[in-house]
């Protein structure tokens, strides 16, 4: 922090006191004031958590928002695609438990190697599609940890994903070794360019390569197309690289038919598509043919980060919140070597006149309640004690909780331990996340 703030002294002083007098002078373009106190959602929020006695950061989820957001889901896809839960944005065995129930669903899309041993072991009944391709030695690991650990069959209920013929080499090297059979599920780059098979041609190679090998069986696609939502209307928008996308899906869907003639089955096969962002974009006629994929993977969209917040999702409410407590609430807003400052800033933009410290903080986060949380670009972020602003009107002290939208659930859900469950009234139960090692 001392940098930060050695940086914030040199911008204001290279600003200098000409600089605030006109700021000043334009009224016009002066900040607003934002302030409020909890609204009822929120102070119901702070008193279940006091009488729960969370008084630590804790993440908190809606299990009434959750359950809706999970209606308009199945709603959306109305039974022309199969669901299946993204496990990194629902890093939680009862979370996914609760999803898996609502929807009828036992796919879960794994992205670590140790929640693949934990959803194998714990959940034995479940169908697993790796959602990134991963280092073989993990695939190893998962193995040695794996066996006589539950009635879990990999050869029958894991996908392992293949991004390039070099992955294959090494898969198939590991097959043999262990005499493992494997299935293989294949990357495809329809737009997002991390990665994946770019061209049919190379495409149908590798599947040939495996139809001919006794341990190995090709299982499908996964084309994951996260840019979509986010390409602006001068290059097309949203509805050119969808059509883009799903046109080298059919493509490599073709290679494939080519490749294993009549052993082309799709009942059989996960061709997979779709994310939190898109998945409303699905429809089973897509640019005037038939949709080239059989399952929809989402997670994001049912707890609601802010990353998520895209005209596509509107219908969705926001479930996961970060509350901490405050620890110290100031009547004004001080930056070290910049005390004399303290009264024009807070002239200029009323959203700084005081200050509160937060119990933690520097989370992938906004803050939501109460309005009018900033924080102070000066005085710098802290995992510690976190620094917000805000004007009088915010209604906060000593021992009241901030709320706070994570950014994303991914990580962020991991970092505070068992999630304290939230039924509309109360902390009714709290739900352990996934552990990071094993």
């Amino acid at each position: 922090m001392p940098e930060q703030i050695n940086r914030g002294r040199r911008k204001l002083l290279w600003a200098g006191g000409a600089l605030g007098a006109g700021l000043l002078a334009a009224g016009a373009l002066r900040p607003r004031d934002m302030g409020g106190a909890h609204g009822a959602y929120f102070q119901q929020l702070q008193f279940a958590l006091a009488e729960a006695g969370l008084y630590r950061p804790t993440l908190v989820l809606d299990r009434q928002r959750l359950d809706e957001n999970t209606v308009r889901l199945i709603q959306h896809l109305n039974g022309n695609f199969d669901y299946r839960i993204v496990g990194k944005s629902l890093p939680s065995l009862p979370l996914i438990e609760r999803v898996r129930a609502a929807t009828a669903s036992n796919r879960v899309m794994v992205f670590h190697q140790p929640f693949l041993n934990l959803l194998a072991a714990k959940m034995p009944d479940a169908d697993l599609l790796m959602g990134k391709p991963m280092p073989v030695q993990m695939a190893q690991r998962f193995y040695q940890y794996q066996v006589g650990q539950s009635d879990f069959s990999p050869e029958h209920q894991l996908q392992w994903l293949i991004d390039s013929p070099q992955r294959l080499k090494e898969y198939r090297q590991l097959a043999e070794a262990r005499q493992q059979p494997m299935q293989l599920n294949f990357e495809l780059d329809v737009g997002l360019h991390r990665g994946g098979f770019k061209k049919a041609s190379e495409l149908a190679r590798c599947i040939a390569d495996v139809q001919g090998h006794p341990l190995l069986q090709f299982s499908g696609f996964m084309g994951y197309e996260a840019h979509v939502s986010k390409m602006p209307g001068v290059v097309g928008g949203p509805e050119k690289a969808m059509a883009q996308a799903m046109g080298f899906y059919r493509e490599c869907v073709a290679a494939a038919k080519t490749v294993l003639k009549d052993q082309w089955n799709p009942a059989t096969l996960t061709l997979n598509a779709g994310g939190s962002s898109t998945y409303q974009m699905y429809q089973p006629q897509m640019q005037g043919s038939a949709a080239p994929c059989n399952e929809i993977a989402t997670g994001s969209a049912l707890v609601m980060p802010t990353d998520f917040d895209v005209p596509s999702l509107a219908d969705h409410l926001p479930a996961a919140f970060i509350a901490t407590p405050v620890l110290k609430a100031l009547d004004s807003t001080e930056v070290p070597g910049l005390e004399g400052a303290s009264g024009a800033i807070a002239a200029w933009d009323v959203n700084t006149e005081r200050t509160f410290f937060t119990y933690g903080g520097y989370w992938k986060a906004r803050p939501e309640s109460p309005a009018g949380l900033q924080n102070n670009g000066l005085y710098g972020r802290s995992t510690n004690q976190e620094m917000l602003n805000g004007s009088r009107n915010v209604k906060l002290a000593q021992g009241d909780f901030v709320f706070l939208r994570p950014s994303q659930s991914e990580f962020v859900f991991l970092q505070f331990g068992d999630i304290a469950v939230f039924d509309g009234r109360q902390i009714s139960e709290t739900w352990p996340v996934f552990q990071q090692g094993a």
